[in-house]
């Protein structure tokens, strides 16, 4: 489909289709985005034919994203009921300067330790899989265990060296 041939559809079925959306969801912010939605499917599906198949592709396409929305907005309501948050009490001032100071502290005692074992650590304890560790590594899957151990070992004997871990 030519750019053109799609600015030509656009201007012919923004009016119809907008108020289509705006009067299902109810909030012309959103029906404005479905309709672009629509619209982009259209040009990436090469959708052809004439005009009346066309508006009826659109607003077919254009009610299923509706029907998306509306199931993921069900979908969060229902999981912000089963799981609702909870605001945390203010931290206290000495309780914020101990947070600090471990972090500076855990930092310092990264930066002591060799790179890739420093590396392990990070990944690690960010989420990923030993596989994922090991490809960004550049070792071999079963390895990654054993130097996870001599990482975790290495830091918390440097965690335990007193005054050497405090920052200047």
């Amino acid at each position: 489909m030519e750019p053109e041939e799609l600015d030509n559809i656009y201007e012919a079925m923004k009016p119809q289709l907008l108020r289509y959306c705006t009067y299902r969801c109810g909030d012309p912010d959103v029906a404005e985005d479905i309709v672009q939605e629509a619209m982009l499917r259209l040009w990436q599906h090469e959708v052809q034919g004439p005009p009346e198949s066309i508006r009826a592709w659109l607003f077919k396409t254009a009610r299923r994203l509706i029907m998306d929305a509306d199931k993921i907005a069900r979908n969060r309501r229902r999981l912000r009921a089963l799981n609702p948050t909870v605001d945390a009490p203010p931290e206290l001032p000495d309780e914020a300067l101990e947070r600090k100071e471990a972090r500076a502290r855990v930092r310092a005692v990264l930066c002591r330790m060799p790179e890739r074992g420093r590396e392990i650590l990070l990944l690690r304890y960010s989420g990923f899989e030993y596989r994922e560790i090991a490809t960004k590594v550049g070792v071999a899957p079963g390895s990654v265990g054993t130097l996870l151990a001599r990482a975790e070992r290495r830091f918390l004997k440097l965690m335990e060296l007193p005054g050497e871990n405090e920052e200047s």
